[in-house]
Formats: structure tokens, sequence, C-alpha cells
């Protein structure tokens, strides 16, 4: 019989040691809380997103449009004040040349220096019979920059520079110049005012493309 309880007690026992842990209900549930409260603080609305995603894009093309506008602006060509799309011829204060104040001031013959396209010193020309020749000549010598005078003893231009010289139609006749100057179109508007526009056909010089373009 002693045997017996003894049996029993140990039997009892061993099975104990193989019955689950109990569950503590209170630290699982706070647990599940917890994970809960995380996956919130983690999750971002999706409108919240959308608007994130369009302050960046938006903030992205101001910054890039800001750096884009002013270089393709460099390649257009200047805006002008004149009715037919022109440049305005102007004297050296910036004043707009009108055509017939101008050649009453002017002798046949005479070149002279007005702010042309992209405001090169350009050549009006007056001709022997005491009209406006129909194109203005550019007076950077195509050498190395410099501008050139005109010379009416010698009936040429003549850089200063680097010996440089030009016919009166712009043509090289001497080096190292590579190039003739520069053609511009000269027009009038409505009010009389000269205008300058750029020369894009051939260049009746060289009977070739013009280098400027």
């Amino acid at each position: 019989m002693k045997l017996f309880s003894v049996l029993s007690a140990a039997l009892i026992g061993s099975s104990a040691a193989f019955a689950p842990a109990p569950v503590n209900v209170q630290q699982r549930s706070m647990a599940t809380v917890s994970m809960n409260a995380a996956e919130g603080e983690l999750y971002i609305d999706q409108n919240r997103r959308n608007l994130m995603n369009l302050i960046l894009v938006g903030s992205a093309a101001v910054t890039v449009g800001g750096l884009a506008v002013p270089y393709v602006l460099f390649f257009l060509p200047p805006g002008s004040g004149g009715g037919d799309g022109g440049t305005p011829a102007k004297d050296a204060l910036g004043n707009e040349l009108n055509k017939a104040e101008y050649l009453a001031s002017k002798k046949a013959g005479d070149h002279s220096l007005a702010q042309g396209l992209k405001g090169d010193a350009t050549y009006l020309i007056v001709k022997e019979d005491g009209s406006l020749e129909d194109y203005g000549l550019n007076a950077v010598c195509t050498h190395l920059g410099c501008v050139v005078p005109w010379s009416a003893a010698n009936n040429k231009f003549m850089c200063p520079c680097h010996g440089s010289q030009y016919a009166p139609t712009g043509a090289v006749v001497r080096g190292p110049a590579p190039l003739p100057l520069a053609l511009a179109h000269i027009e009038t508007d409505d009010s009389g005012t000269i205008l300058f526009n750029t020369w894009s056909e051939t260049d009746f010089r060289t009977d070739g493309k013009p280098w400027w373009m």
C-alpha cells in the first residue's frame, strides 16, 4: 500500500512537469496594444503622402525653372521697342534715332556708330546720294573683338589692334581678321525710327551663309 502511494505521487509530479506554463493575459494584452500603437505611428495617411510629394515636386520645378529660364532667354533674340519687331538704333546717350533727323545731321559718305543688335556698336552708312544704306555693319573686329574705326582718308575700316582692314562693305581686305564684319538689316517703323534686324540670308560679300548665325 505504501509502495502504491509513492508511485502515485511520482506519476502526478511527472505530469505536472509537462503541463503548459500559465499564460499572463494582462501582459499579452499590453503587448498587443503596444504593437498597434507602433503601427499607428508608422502609418502615414495617403493624403499627407500625396501632399508631401506635391511639395517636393513643386520645389524642384521652381528651382529648375529658375535656372533654365535665364539660360533659354540667352539664346532668344533681344526684345525691341519697334512696331515692326526690330531693335531701335540708339545714340551714345541711349536716344532712339529718327531717320529724317539723322540724315539731316549727316553728310554723304558718313559712317557713324549707333547701338545695334544686342547693344553692339554698329555703323550706319550714309550713301553718296544722301540716303541711308539698307544694311549696317557691326564694328566688332572678327579677329579679337576690337571696335574697328572708319578711316575716311583711306576709305576703309582699319583696326588699330592688329592691322586688320575691311572694305566699305565690311569685306576683309587685309588680315589677320578671318571673317567680314557682321551685317544687320536697316529699316524704319511708322514713326521714322531706325530699326536693326538680323541678317539671316546669304552674305552678298561671300555668297555664303552668314557666319554670325
